[in-house]
Parts: C-alpha cells; sequence; structure tokens
C-alpha cells in the first residue's frame, strides 16, 4: 500500500509540483471550515429577526453558489496570480466578519454576500490547480495527502485557538490566510506538468453526462443528509457534540490518506460505495439505538471513516478523473457545489428540530443513503481498467517474492 504514497514524492519533481497545490488546499481549507463555523454562530446569536437572519444567510450562499458558477466560466486556475488575489480577498473580508454583532442588517448581509464572493470566486480555481498537477494514476494518493493535511491542521487549528474568543479567532485565522498568501506566492511559478487542453467545455455538455450525473446525483444526496441531519445531530449529542466533530476530523486524517491511496489501487467507485454503507450503518445504529451512549460513539467512528473517504475521493479526486483531458473548473465547481451550498439546508431545518422525532430522521437518512447507491452501481470507474490490473498484478509478484523468501 506504500508504493502509492512513495510514488507521488519518488522524485524531487514531484515533490515540487505538488507543494503549491498542498498549501493552497489546505490553508484554503482550513480557513473556511473555521470562517463558515464562525459566521453562522455570530449571525445565528444576532439580536435580529427570523428574517433578518435568514436574509443574511440567504446573501451569504446564494453570492458563494453564483461567484462559484461564475468564476468557473471566465476564470482560470492556470493564472497563479489570480489565485493569490483570491486568497487576499478572504483575508481582507475574515476582519470584516469581526464587525458583524454591532453591524446593522444591511451591513451583514452585504458582509454576507461579499465574504460568499472571496468564498465561491476560486473555488474552483483551488481544486482545479490540484487537479491539474496530478495524473489520473496518482490523484487519488495525492488528495489522499491532501486532505490527510487538511483533517490534521483543522485539529492543530483548534487546539490553537481554543481558548481565544471570537475576535480574537477571526484575527488569527486572518492571519493563517495571510500566510497561506505569502507561502503561495513564494512556492507558485514552479514547474509544473504541461497538459494539453481541449477548448473549454460548457456547462451544459457536462451536465448531459450520464458518468457525470451518476455520481453527481449521490453526492447532492449524501451533502443534502449530512446537512439536514446536523441539527438533529447537535440536539440528540448535546455537549458531546464538539468532541465528536474533533474525533471525527482525526479519523479522517487518518482515513482520508488511507482511502485515495486504495482508490488508486482497487478504484474510486469502491471507495465511495464503501462511503456510502459506513454512514448508512452509522445513522442504522442511531435510528434503532439513539438512546444508547455506545450508539453516539459508534456514529462518530462511521461519520468519520465515511467522510475521511468522500472527501479525499468524492469531493477531489473524482471529478478531475471525469474531466479527463478538459479544462477542470466547471468540473470541480459542478462537483463542489453541492456541499458548499447543502449547508444552507441547515438553517431552514434547525428551528424546527424540537418538532422531529429523531427516529424517523435518522431512518429517512439511512433510506435516501441507501437510494444514494443505486446510480453508483451503474457509474462506470473513473480510474483505468489497465492501471487496477497493473496494479494487481504488481501485488500478487510482492506477495509472491515475500511468500519465496520465507522458504529459502
Amino acid at each position: 500500500m506504500t508504493r502509492e504514497l512513495l510514488g507521488v514524492f519518488s522524485s524531487k519533481t514531484s515533490l515540487r509540483q505538488l507543494a503549491p497545490a498542498l498549501v493552497l488546499l489546505l490553508n484554503t481549507f482550513t480557513w473556511y471550515t473555521f470562517t463558515h463555523q464562525i459566521f453562522t454562530l455570530v449571525v445565528d446569536n444576532l439580536s435580529v429577526s427570523s428574517f433578518e437572519r435568514l436574509l443574511i444567510f440567504v446573501m451569504y450562499f446564494s453570492a458563494t453558489a453564483f461567484s462559484a458558477l461564475l468564476g468557473a466560466k471566465f476564470l482560470r486556475h492556470t493564472d497563479e496570480n489570480y489565485l493569490v488575489l483570491w486568497m487576499l480577498a478572504g483575508t481582507l473580508m475574515t476582519t470584516f466578519l469581526i464587525t458583524v454583532p454591532e453591524n446593522t442588517t444591511l451591513s451583514n448581509s452585504l458582509i454576507g454576500l461579499f465574504f460568499g464572493i472571496s468564498v465561491g470566486i476560486g473555488f474552483s480555481a483551488c481544486l482545479a490547480y490540484f487537479g491539474d498537477l496530478t495524473t489520473v494514476e496518482n490523484r487519488g494518493t495525492s488528495a489522499g495527502i491532501v486532505w490527510a493535511t487538511v483533517s490534521a491542521g483543522t485539529v492543530a487549528l483548534t487546539l490553537l485557538t481554543n481558548d481565544l474568543d471570537i475576535s480574537q479567532t477571526l484575527v488569527a485565522l486572518a492571519a493563517w490566510r495571510a500566510l497561506g498568501v505569502i507561502a503561495f506566492f513564494i512556492m507558485k511559478g514552479r514547474t509544473r506538468k504541461a497538459e494539453q487542453l481541449r477548448s473549454p467545455v460548457a456547462f451544459s455538455s457536462i451536465l448531459s453526462r450520464r458518468d457525470m450525473l451518476l455520481y453527481l446525483i449521490p453526492w447532492l444526496l449524501v451533502s443534502l443528509v449530512n446537512f439536514v441531519e446536523s441539527p438533529m445531530l447537535e440536539t440528540l449529542f448535546g455537549d458531546f457534540y464538539i468532541t465528536a466533530e474533533f474525533i471525527e476530523f482525526a479519523l479522517a486524517a487518518v482515513l482520508a490518506l488511507l482511502a485515495g491511496i486504495m482508490a488508486d489501487r482497487v478504484g474510486r467507485k469502491r471507495i465511495i460505495i464503501a462511503g456510502f454503507v459506513m454512514l448508512g450503518i452509522g445513522y442504522a445504529v442511531l435510528s434503532f439505538f439513539s438512546g444508547l451512549t455506545f450508539s453516539l460513539y459508534l456514529f462518530t467512528a462511521c461519520d468519520g471513516i465515511a467522510w475521511g473517504m468522500f472527501t479525499s475521493v468524492f469531493f477531489i479526486t473524482l471529478w478531475g478523473d471525469l474531466a479527463h483531458e478538459y479544462e477542470k473548473d466547471k468540473y470541480y465547481v459542478l462537483g463542489g457545489l453541492p456541499f458548499l451550498v447543502a449547508g444552507f439546508s441547515t438553517i431552514l431545518v434547525k428551528p424546527y428540530v424540537q418538532f422531529m422525532s429523531t427516529i424517523v430522521s435518522f431512518s429517512l437518512a439511512s433510506f435516501f443513503l441507501f437510494f444514494a447507491v443505486l446510480p453508483l452501481l451503474s457509474a462506470p470507474e473513473t480510474l483505468p481498467e489497465k492501471e487496477i490490473r497493473s496494479k494487481e498484478l504488481r501485488s500478487y509478484a510482492e506477495m509472491a517474492k515475500k511468500a519465496r523468501d520465507k522458504k529459502s
């Protein structure tokens, strides 16, 4: 299993090429994870009407979605200076979030708008930059390394900011984003893999592809299940919820790497289906044993394992595979939007949690996850069959050699 991991860094060239993308994605996803949570928390606690609160969230999520689509259509990840400017915009907007508790609803709606733009406008370019630096043969392992680093970085930042208040945490995040700008600016321009790309493809052409839809529909369903059930889980877990999230990120750091390596050996489809199975088991356990403490720990393990698989394979690897030789920006934005925008469902569901049955809610989650697997069964594998067979033969040869060495 370590062959794929070593292969990514088998030469100085590989390390030079992947390092800028690693820095870019590590900084971006850790920054986004914390700023999104803080923005949501601060807006939830504002002394305003439910309509005004909803308006701020609508501005934020709609700006994220539309700017992501516009960025994928008109801007290109090949312009590294654009990525630098995008990160600088994120640094600036993080400082503006500090003022939210003292602002009017109009001001906060504008902050939500520009914060959403600062997230979405460079989202596809960020992921496409990574996709352009990797090949289909090593993209899974590279994605595993990236998301393992992101998860570990999130855990580390959580520990470092644990004793800070919201304003201090936002200042720290602004500094973290600025540090990412400096690191990426220094690393950008290194030798990159020359890739012959065809003319940009239209969104309509991508969405008319059968293989794209067979993967996109399950991804949309699992993203909705994740965010719709989030308020229910927070209520059920109580004080243990924050600890459970911490444990899940720690599990994801390990499982993302393992899933990425395995995705380069046995294919993406098997890993994704395994993630759905793990998540389905977790929700099934909560459906039947929600009153028992062990079910909380078992769900935490299942959820952490599943999302470790999803983030490295479903979120980062798959859409780059499906793009083939085309420019990857639009593929990544269509693959990423379900996860980014599905967070709005949490805002809509949260006020009604007290009226919902946990048993019914978790049972429906299990049903939708089972339903989501059906398109995956018909989806084509994106890792070339010859690559899978080649790695299987190498694995058999290594096993035979070890067996022979033991006998001699």
